[in-house]
């Protein structure tokens, strides 16, 4: 079974849920991680102590996929094009393992800026 989490940031709190995978039951184990937000465009990310192999694998992702991106230990949340993009596809910088997906709409993270303090952390009941 996966887990609903909350990814905030200031005032903006976003619902997600995260997949079943052996990924997620490491990183349920570590949350809450409060960190400063990366961007690459329309892509946030930040480390996260897990260092995993890839299940899985892609570069093409959907908008709202959250993703584990092994070569930076890295949390990544995708919500439009990225400098490796071609056209309007939403492609990582290499690939990802998809681990979950935001619940709403996605493109609201637009409103958190590189240095910005970013928590994700389980969602209570």
């Amino acid at each position: 079974m996966g887990y609903s989490i909350n990814i905030s940031s200031g005032d903006l709190v976003i619902q997600a849920t995260l997949n079943d995978t052996h990924i997620v039951a490491k990183l349920e184990k570590i949350l809450p991680i409060t960190t400063t937000a990366n961007t690459w465009g329309d892509e946030i990310y930040f480390t996260i102590p897990l260092e995993e192999i890839l299940e899985n694998p892609q570069e093409v992702v959907e908008e709202g996929d959250l993703g584990d991106w092994p070569p930076r230990h890295a949390f990544c949340i995708f919500f439009g094009v990225t400098p490796a993009s071609c056209g309007a596809e939403i492609r990582a910088a290499s690939a990802v393992t998809v681990i979950g997906k935001v619940l709403g709409a996605a493109r609201r993270f637009k409103e958190i800026q590189a240095g910005d303090v970013i928590t994700a952390e389980l969602a209570r009941p």
